[in-house]
């Protein structure tokens, strides 16, 4: 997929939504240094491009009663297709992972795994992850405690392409 040429005001915008996605057109505009109609236009255009996937919630996990967020390591058994693997179709399906990733190293895949407690992923981990084929080791790390939660992704790095 071709990566859509940015300019500054695109950046400016990506960088105040992510910070708040709550912004009504007229305060992005006002943040951004336009007009409202072009604002929205560039808005709708990089929504179209796919640059913005979405609007979410950022939800405090420990208040919703998902208080355990944990890094599972799993390595695989053998080297069939990623992506018509048993593993990722079983996976991509599990509500308690919200998030997985292909990776170098040790293992083959990092999830996020988020539950209530040490007792719901004893659960999980042994009904449903050790019941996936094709699985070799699993290597689970605890959060003890978030330093730096997840935070909108830096924008500075693109070049401007306006010319």
């Amino acid at each position: 997929m071709p990566k859509m040429k940015l300019d500054a005001i695109d950046r400016k915008i990506l960088t105040a939504l992510q910070e708040d996605g709550r912004l009504t057109n007229v305060e992005l505009a006002d943040r951004v240094g336009l007009s409202p109609s072009p604002t929205l236009r560039r808005v709708k255009l990089l929504e179209e491009a796919g640059v913005i996937r979405g609007y979410r919630v950022v939800l405090n996990r420990a208040l919703v009663n998902l208080g355990l967020t944990l890094f599972v390591h799993i390595s695989a058994e053998g080297r069939e297709d990623i992506e018509d693997s048993a593993f990722v179709r079983a996976v991509t399906r599990l509500k308690e992972v919200v998030s997985c990733h292909l990776v170098s190293g040790e293992a083959d895949f990092l999830l996020e795994v988020v539950v209530p407690d040490l007792a719901a992923y004893d659960e999980f981990l042994v009904k449903t992850l050790l019941k996936i084929p094709g699985i070799k080791t699993i290597r689970s790390n605890f959060v003890i405690r978030t330093i730096k939660p997840e935070s909108p992704l830096m924008m500075d790095h693109l070049q401007d392409h306006s010319e």
